[in-house]
């Protein structure tokens, strides 16, 4: 898996490297100090993670967020030093899946890379249906468009999916909208529950209430108001 970390600060990009290699050794890094940089890194290698700290030189990384997510279909997670909500407000309005701050702790870093975990054990195929999945959950994704948009067969990749994730694509989909559901629940709560059931992908809101009840053991409104309490 091909990993781009971008930060003006060498030092930074060092620490970075190291506390995520040490959890996946074999992703492959690539590192720039600037927007530029990074552009050139995504002209000749298929990126599917980016972590952008938010104050760089030139081209900022919430603007350079923002051209990544209209261009590329990659993995988004925001760094800055600053604890600003208007910060991690629009983070999540260009889409990207996790803000962090600094100085990076090693266990919130991990905590955020718990959904790439079995991501080096995967095919390329399955990577690139994984990677799509990530970006477009809030579409209405079928197995077919998936198996056409990486060229294979339908039947083969949906036994091929199966293998390598250890669930099917249905129940992976499912699975992946109701973490995003349970994110927008505590992170936006001005949005209203049939607002969050249209972003992550849901055909109503009687259907995602009843799967994240199945799922959760809590409605989301109920959700979202044990996690505030917290």
């Amino acid at each position: 898996m091909n990993i781009m970390l971008v930060d003006d600060e060498p030092l930074e990009l060092e620490q970075l490297e190291y506390l995520i290699q040490k959890r996946f050794p074999t992703w492959k890094f690539f590192k720039a100090q600037d927007a530029s940089q990074a552009v050139q890194i995504l002209k000749q290698h298929d990126i599917m993670l980016a972590f952008l700290d938010i104050q760089l030189p030139g081209k900022s990384g919430l603007e350079l967020a923002a051209e990544l997510t209209r261009s590329h279909k990659m993995d988004i997670i925001m760094v800055t030093a600053f604890q600003n909500f208007e910060y991690a407000q629009t983070s999540i309005r260009l889409g990207v899946v996790d803000y962090i701050t600094k100085p990076v702790i090693e266990d919130e870093l991990l905590e955020v890379l718990k959904r790439y975990e079995r991501i080096g054990r995967y095919s390329e195929p399955i990577m690139n249906a994984l990677q799509i999945i990530h970006q477009e959950y809030s579409e209405k994704l079928t197995l077919n468009y998936l198996a056409s948009k990486i060229h294979i067969n339908p039947a083969y990749f949906s036994r091929k999916f199966h293998e390598e994730v250890g669930m099917g694509f249905s129940e992976y989909l499912n699975d992946y909208r109701l973490k995003e559901a349970q994110r927008m629940l505590i992170e936006n709560p001005e949005l209203s529950i049939n607002t969050i059931s249209d972003r992550c992908g849901f055909n109503s809101q009687h259907y995602f209430s009843q799967i994240f009840r199945k799922i959760t053991g809590y409605s989301p409104r109920d959700y979202r108001l044990k996690e505030t309490l917290r």
